[in-house]
């Protein structure tokens, strides 16, 4: 089949959060539920530290800015200060913001010393590994945000931290695969990098599914906040029993910070949620967040749904090829050593007053609202079409 425009702009946008995000129960029903948390969440007052953000103004780091500052930990950032970050934006004043590029231009981290570096801005090998090396001997922890997109492509149902990685790019693939094979190579091999650099007693990789919630800039989630707060017929894609897989993003932020507290090195997948989590139940959960009256029809036929360009809407992905198993990975390390989730209503709600607060521009919300390729915009054409379909049927 032909490769679609708007699939292409799908894997582009994917691949920050991670293509190969991810479940079939078997990754949990495997965990050990007797295993006790490696570590907990504190709720003392941890050692105040110094931390180095690499990025830090987009979306993932404004919420770890929040919550080291709130724990009383120093931060700076380093960025080219070209972003603006539309959260948060108040404890920005207590937070150090150096200037240069990762490309040619680390001249203001030299000779500085910090106890942990987050790096989330990691997206060429070479830049990892030149921060790595630059400040291996001044700090003391090097955390690497990378992507389950590592693990692409997903052809497992239990994709675990000790998954063996693709790191060369094999021969034979197409443009599509190309794309979202280049991302998951790139983050592979910065992981290595920076436990090159640091070693691995001082080196903790995380790895998350898709990140949802304030602040995104993908706008691969504020469908389903849009959407379900309108309420009446609307679209769900797939099968009842397609899995899904996604985290907040402040989740991960919040135990960032909690990991680099505890010093708690290794390599984890942030994924939530915390049970194994069908599209039925995502969207039964989700659409509890609105005091509204909707009625879900599932679109459970891929080929019509490949017709319609729809072969994803996050946190559902279609479960097939190389995709089998992006929402199949496991997260019970990573709740091992403290990672917890919050009530998906909250996520949704959260997201919903995001989009339409003064930290989304009205220009935004309209530029995606008229998208003919979003499903916000063709979902009644489509819904006609299925309609139809299923009238030809009968």
């Amino acid at each position: 089949m032909k490769t679609s425009k708007s699939r292409r702009l799908f894997i582009k946008k994917g691949a920050l959060a991670s293509i190969a995000v991810p479940v079939l129960g078997i990754n949990l029903l495997n965990c050990n539920p007797e295993k006790k948390k490696e570590v907990e969440t504190s709720k003392e007052s941890p050692k105040k530290l110094s931390i180095l953000i690499l990025g830090g103004t987009s979306f993932l780091g404004p919420h770890q800015i929040a919550y080291a500052v709130s724990r009383g930990h120093k931060v700076s950032t380093f960025t080219r200060g070209k972003t603006i970050p539309t959260v948060h934006k108040e404890v920005f004043k207590n937070v150090e913001q150096l200037i240069g590029d990762r490309e040619d231009n680390l001249k203001t981290l030299e000779n500085r010393k910090w106890d942990v570096v987050i790096d989330n801005s990691g997206r060429k090998v070479q830049w990892t590994k030149d921060t790595a090396n630059l400040l291996k001997d001044n700090v003391g922890i090097y955390m690497y945000t990378s992507s389950t997109g590592v693990y692409y492509p997903y052809k497992g149902s239990n994709i675990k931290e000790d998954t063996k990685l693709v790191l060369d790019m094999p021969e034979g693939l197409t443009e599509d695969q190309e794309y979202e094979q280049d991302y998951g190579i790139m983050k592979g091999n910065s992981e290595l990098e920076a436990i090159k650099a640091f070693g691995k007693e001082r080196s903790i990789i995380v790895r998350p599914t898709y990140m949802v919630g304030p602040a995104d800039r993908t706008n691969r989630f504020i469908h389903w906040p849009i959407r379900l707060a309108k309420g009446g017929d609307t679209l769900v894609p797939g099968k009842q029993e397609d899995l899904v897989q996604y985290v907040d993003v402040r989740d991960v932020a919040e135990w960032y910070i909690r990991l680099a507290e505890n010093k708690q090195h290794g390599t984890y997948n942030a994924v939530g949620p915390k049970d194994t989590q069908t599209v039925m139940q995502f969207i039964d959960e989700a659409a509890n967040t609105f005091d509204v009256k909707s009625s879900f029809i599932y679109v459970d036929d891929y080929e019509f749904l490949k017709e319609n360009d729809i072969y994803y809407q996050i946190p559902w992905v279609m479960p097939e090829g190389d995709h089998y198993g992006s929402a199949r990975i496991a997260h019970q390390k990573a709740m091992n050593a403290g990672l917890t989730y919050r009530d998906l209503k909250v996520t949704v709600k959260d997201t919903h007053d995001w989009w339409y607060s003064d930290a989304v521009t009205e220009e935004r919300r309209q530029q995606y609202n008229n998208d003919p390729n979003m499903l916000i915009s063709k979902e009644k054409e489509v819904l006609s079409k299925w309609k139809q379909r299923q009238l030809i049927k009968d």
